[in-house]
């Protein structure tokens, strides 16, 4: 076993409830939900500051510690359903931490217009892939696979749909890409009045068009995945994942279960968790990937495949400026300019990072 400095650890942040927007649980819905969980008295709370999509809070009660999610970036009746397949999933001894039901028996309670649920409060600390030793690297790879083969082992006991035959995604055309490109910089305040962040988004979206313009021709062909598919988590990376003494001990954050290729996973995991200020970790990209296929054998052309359309979809997708322009969501502006960085990187050694995946670096 192996344990990383203590200086690189990410500690899960927390800041004072009551600060405005995200962070802010209405009075009445804060009453209601005590009563429904039957949780007793609040004695403390923390927005939890880490999570990007949802909002989640650490509360402390007469009768416990707990995590509190207001659900945001899901529907309800899809997360409920996902919420579902925890038990069986902690009875087959993967560390995940179920949800406890209201005093109606439902996993999620709907107060004042949002939906929350109510999780034991798991102890552990959100550590960057780079920051794992290599050991931990691989050993993280194979927990992935051995969640992949228990997941689908207990969907059908959770009630789950069927596995389909193949699954598909659609590749986007260069020529597409471009013209959202051009929607969202006429978003962009020019002439002086817009910010920082406006003045990196101009230039990123320019710069991308002529990314798109150069590499138009290694578009993947085909919308079929290659390999296998099942059920798969869907955001398995550090901000869902806690370690305690070197080990993985909680895995976190089920709102994006689904059915989608097990390598399409594999490098999306990769990427979240080797490709960090703007370069990727080919090492631990390597050691991730061999412990992944110590379990489940996935060859090597599936896994360029998977890096190849991962590659293009961030080179076609504009989801945080999406956010940012579209819905006035500022949440996710950093994560745009770090992937901005790596896609540049990644684009100028595209064989390289796919050899890594390929397991022949």
């Amino acid at each position: 076993m192996c344990t990383w400095a203590v200086h690189s650890r990410i500690v899960t942040q927390v800041t004072d409830a009551n600060v405005a927007g995200r962070t802010h649980i209405p009075v009445g819905d804060l009453a209601e939900l005590i009563r429904v969980f039957d949780i007793g008295e609040v004695l403390d709370r923390r927005h939890l500051a880490d999570g990007l999509m949802n909002v989640n809070w650490r509360l402390d009660t007469p009768v416990g510690r707990f995590a509190l999610k207001r659900v945001t970036d899901v529907p309800i009746d899809r997360l409920r359903r996902n919420l579902a397949v925890l038990p069986v999933l902690l009875s087959h001894g993967v560390p995940v931490h179920a949800p406890l039901p209201t005093v109606s028996g439902d996993v999620i309670a709907e107060v004042g217009g949002s939906g929350y649920c109510l999780f034991p409060w798991a102890d552990g600390e959100h550590v960057r892939g780079i920051d794992l030793c290599l050991s931990q690297v691989s050993e993280l790879g194979a927990h992935l696979a051995r969640l992949h083969t228990v997941l689908n082992r207990a969907a059908e006991g959770a009630g789950l749909p069927a596995v389909p035959p193949s699954v598909t995604a659609e590749v986007t055309e260069a020529g597409r890409a471009v013209e959202k490109a051009d929607r969202l910089a006429g978003a962009v305040p020019t002439g002086g009045v817009g910010d920082v962040f406006d003045v990196a988004a101009s230039a990123a979206l320019e710069e991308r068009k002529l990314l798109l313009d150069k590499h138009a021709h290694l578009r993947p062909e085909g919308e079929v995945h290659a390999g296998p598919h099942g059920w798969t988590h869907g955001d398995f990376q550090y901000r869902n994942l806690l370690w305690a003494s070197g080990e993985l001990v909680a895995v976190l954050d089920w709102d994006r279960l689904g059915i989608r290729s097990y390598a399409e996973e594999v490098v999306r995991t990769a990427q979240v968790q080797f490709g960090v200020k703007g370069v990727f970790d080919l090492e631990r990209v390597s050691a991730f990937t061999a412990g992944y296929r110590s379990v489940i054998r996935l060859e090597p052309a599936v896994l360029v495949d998977a890096a190849r359309r991962l590659w293009w979809k961030r080179m076609t997708d504009f989801w945080q400026l999406e956010f940012h322009y579209d819905r006035g969501d500022h949440s996710c502006d950093d994560l745009f300019l770090a992937d901005e960085a790596l896609l540049h990187w990644w684009t100028g050694r595209l064989d390289a990072v796919e050899r890594a995946f390929a397991g022949t670096v």
